[in-house]
């Protein structure tokens, strides 16, 4: 990653934490953009400054495949319907207020694809979380509070041919066929890609994704 790029990211994620309270930093961008990898960036920068801070991606609140199943949405899994975005804000306000005790927030297996309750811990001394996800930009439903819960929102862009062929490798590595992969990106990830992008300008920040 960019060294000057994640210098300057960190000092501006650093300047959302304030005395008695808890920064609260959202990633978005389309699949594949780079999020968690510059959120993981973020993180571990901040950490070595002394910082704490944790890392909280929004697949933890994905619908298990049971309740995706129950709706008829398993073959639109990854589309904003598959998610629990008033889930996620609760889970927002939490990590917000809550500075006195550890919080306990859920996780996503990408093996298993599948979401893990308290798979993730949010102690006390973290002063600012680092959250991503696709939808944080959305006007849908709780989305817009959502927004409303964190200090910044930034997008993380990257060029479509790059992204998907980053999501068809993703796919396989966690054992997809590629072909299968490939019909999946094409039918299922890439109009929830058009949907976020149409959404890019309201970032605070826009991130070109070739430099992470």
């Amino acid at each position: 990653m960019d060294a000057d790029l994640l210098e300057e990211l960190a000092l501006r994620a650093g300047g959302l934490i304030r005395d008695g309270r808890r920064g609260l930093l959202g990633i978005t961008g389309a699949p594949g953009a780079g999020k968690s990898t510059l959120a993981v960036a973020i993180v571990e920068k901040l950490g070595r400054e002394g910082i704490a801070a944790a890392h909280v991606p929004m697949d933890g609140l994905h619908l298990a495949d049971v309740a995706l199943q129950a709706r008829g949405l398993l073959d639109r899994k990854g589309a904003i319907e598959t998610f629990d975005a008033y889930g996620y804000l609760a889970q927002l306000q939490r990590l917000r207020r809550e500075l006195d005790h550890e919080v306990l927030v859920p996780g996503f297996d990408r093996t298993l694809e599948q979401p893990l309750a308290g798979a993730i811990t949010v102690w006390p001394t973290d002063r600012l979380v680092v959250t991503e996800g696709n939808y944080l930009l959305d006007a849908e439903g709780a989305w817009p509070e959502v927004r409303a819960a964190l200090d910044e929102t930034w997008f993380v862009d990257l060029d479509d041919s790059v992204r998907t062929e980053r999501l068809v490798r993703r796919h396989v590595e966690f054992g997809k066929p590629e072909p299968y992969a490939r019909q999946w990106v094409e039918q299922v990830d890439e109009p929830n890609a058009r949907r976020v992008i149409a959404r890019r300008d309201l970032a605070d920040v826009v991130i070109d994704g070739s430099l992470l």
